[in-house]
């Protein structure tokens, strides 16, 4: 029974450990085969003119490939996402999972969760037909599609990573912590964030860098409502963003255009890869302290 018992749990090890490294194999290639079908174009255009060009005109008779609007696009779209979607999902992650009565945070809980199902081409639509015209009229711009309605769209495409895996991570929390804090004389509210939100500072933690990596990401929404021209980033102004940029040219693009935007992908990746590797670097300092 007990050699029985042993080898049953070889076997799961066993199987655990193939599917980790599968995991890791498959980040493994896809950064093999970006790296290269990336670094002969940037050999070709040049490191420097391909990463701070400021004119992308892929299909012109002397075909340029500066990259800088995209990337500065990217990263303006992604903190104005986070600078208002990470307050606003936070707070209602508190709120549901400590505050809310069970009949609200249901009703919200499923919210968010369909929010969580939408395809991204609905928030463009949605976008495309609600937000821009809105954008246009308020301020009295030419065109709504721009940065600011990408930047809008992305918070709302966040909010659902957000609020789920914040609300696990504090619904997590041992409820004598909060107990304990209650008996010294805190109210309700120190006790939630003084408390409950340092002892969940992981799983927030992870919640925002799962937020970063949904809004880095995403192309079909942000193509709807960006405008989708290489532009440098200007608030009410059509831009084009890193992912958008493949995703919009892949289809007929030959040559050195096709390999430039492979290196766009690699460039991508790497920015996502330097956000999370810097994300996590603050948590486990923040951890050690």
């Amino acid at each position: 029974m007990r050699d029985s018992k042993h080898a049953l749990e070889s076997v799961i090890h066993g199987a655990f450990l193939l599917l980790g490294l599968i995991t890791v194999g498959c980040v493994l290639l896809i950064t093999v085969y970006l790296i290269l079908s990336g670094i002969p174009a940037i050999r070709q255009i040049g490191l420097f003119k391909f990463l701070f060009g400021r004119t992308w005109a892929s299909t012109a008779s002397t075909p340029q490939f500066g990259i800088l609007p995209f990337i500065l696009t990217s990263v303006y779209g992604t903190a104005g996402a986070m600078a208002i979607g990470v307050p606003v999902g936070f707070l209602t992650a508190v709120y549901l999972a400590k505050a809310a009565p069970p009949a609200v945070k249901g009703a919200v809980g499923a919210a968010v969760s369909m929010l969580a199902g939408i395809p991204s081409v609905v928030y463009g639509l949605v976008g495309m037909l609600v937000l821009v015209p809105g954008i246009r009229t308020l301020f009295h711009v030419p065109d709504g599609a721009s940065l600011l309605a990408a930047i809008v769209v992305l918070a709302v495409m966040i909010l659902p990573s957000i609020v789920n895996v914040s609300v696990t991570a504090l619904e997590a929390v041992p409820r004598e912590y909060e107990d304990a804090s209650l008996a010294l004389g805190a109210t309700a509210t120190e006790t939630y964030f003084r408390v409950s939100v340092p002892a969940a500072r992981s799983g927030i933690a992870a919640a925002v860098v799962l937020g970063v990596g949904r809004a880095v990401g995403e192309a079909m929404a942000v193509m709807m409502v960006s405008g989708n021209v290489a532009n440098m980033p200007s608030l009410f102004q059509s831009v084009r963003f890193l992912t958008t940029a493949v995703a919009s040219e892949m289809s007929y693009s030959s040559g050195l255009q096709r390999q430039a935007l492979f290196s766009i992908a690699l460039v991508l990746y790497l920015f996502i890869l330097l956000i999370n590797a810097a994300l996590n670097f603050f948590l486990k300092r923040g951890k050690e302290e």
